[in-house]
């Protein structure tokens, strides 16, 4: 009897939490379109801004050094945020969080509206210390501290992919943050063309990422499309530092974001194959820092290589590193494939 008596305990248990789960449900989904929305808002007021700002910072005096000393300070204080604001989601919830990043978001458009002065466009980047809405809508453990960083490091194969994404990710990621002031200085577009422009990548992006990726990795090996798209990364730079037109880099757009698209998702997924599931959003919180690390490189890298040698400087960069990598990650494969066949 009291066995019998447990079963149909543990069975009423079971059902009671499967009617709860079915009458959560619909309020979980709100809660998912209304972060998935906040989201999209939050990215589309963010690249109309990259639109803008170079075009104010030309007018209120900048030069493209200075322009890149901004984006660098951006970086640092994104960098030095993340810890904070994490730390503040621990304590206070996500809902808090987000609530915290989208105050801060306001806080920095209103700033930017009123930046009449050079000292005002500094002031105005203070508030992107909380501006952390995407990591908020998809939160994980905070992994800017040296231990996290050494624990996850010593999984099998993780510092040396690490290491290919940074190395062979700098060069690109240059050429990115400089781009708003390639197209005002060297393109010599208006604030309206420069906006098509990044239609013109978005759709891109969007074919290539819903319609050939997919299609990619279910046919090559995740080593071979490391490879491929290292190529033509370095074709790409060489392109970069010989193109004269808009036009040019129009084409040179197709290859940049298909070698941009398919090494940050083979990265990606590399590195969190590596560690156990456990750790698969600590790993992702690590990879998207890499971002930030390179919005602090970056901008003054890329000011001083423009200022100094031009935009063939950049593009050139990106060809001999990323072929250097190319080159690497052959040896060391076709060494492998040796060494297996012995």
């Amino acid at each position: 009897m009291s066995r019998r008596g447990e079963t149909t305990e543990e069975t009423s248990r079971a059902s009671l939490s499967s009617q709860t789960n079915a009458e959560d449900q619909p309020k979980r989904m709100k809660i998912i379109y209304i972060v998935y929305l906040i989201a999209a808002l939050d990215i589309t007021w963010m690249f109309l801004q990259f639109s803008v700002t170079p075009y104010l910072a030309r007018k209120l005096g900048f030069n493209t050094l200075w322009f890149g000393y901004l984006q660098t300070m951006v970086g640092v204080i994104q960098l030095v945020g993340g810890p904070m604001f994490g730390r503040f989601g621990d304590i206070f919830g996500a809902r808090a969080a987000l609530s915290l990043a989208c105050s801060a978001t306001v806080v920095f458009f209103l700033l930017l509206a009123i930046a009449d002065h050079p000292a005002m466009l500094f002031v105005h980047k203070l508030p992107t210390v909380f501006m952390h809405v995407l990591p908020d809508a998809n939160r994980s453990r905070s992994i800017f501290n040296v231990g996290e960083i050494t624990r996850l490091m010593k999984f099998q194969g993780v510092a040396p992919t690490f290491l290919v994404k940074i190395v062979a990710g700098l060069p690109s990621g240059i050429f990115q943050v400089m781009f708003s002031i390639i197209a005002l200085d060297f393109f010599k577009l208006e604030p309206e063309q420069n906006g098509y422009l990044m239609a013109y990548f978005g759709i891109v992006q969007m074919v290539i990422q819903g319609g050939v990726i997919g299609r990619l990795t279910a046919t090559y090996s995740e080593n071979s499309l490391l490879l491929l798209s290292i190529g033509v990364s370095s074709l790409v730079g060489l392109a970069q530092a010989y193109m004269q037109n808009v036009f040019q880099f129009c084409l040179i757009v197709l290859p940049m974001m298909f070698s941009l698209s398919v090494f940050n998702v083979i990265t990606d997924s590399m590195l969190t194959k590596s560690v156990p599931s456990s750790d698969t959003g600590t790993m992702m919180g690590l990879c998207s820092s890499v971002q930030s690390l390179l919005r602090t490189v970056g901008p003054t890298a890329g000011g001083f290589l423009y200022m100094n040698y031009g935009i063939s400087s950049i593009g050139l960069i990106q060809f001999v590193v990323n072929i250097a990598v190319f080159v690497h990650l052959l040896q060391r494969r076709l060494k492998k494939t040796a060494e297996q066949k012995q």
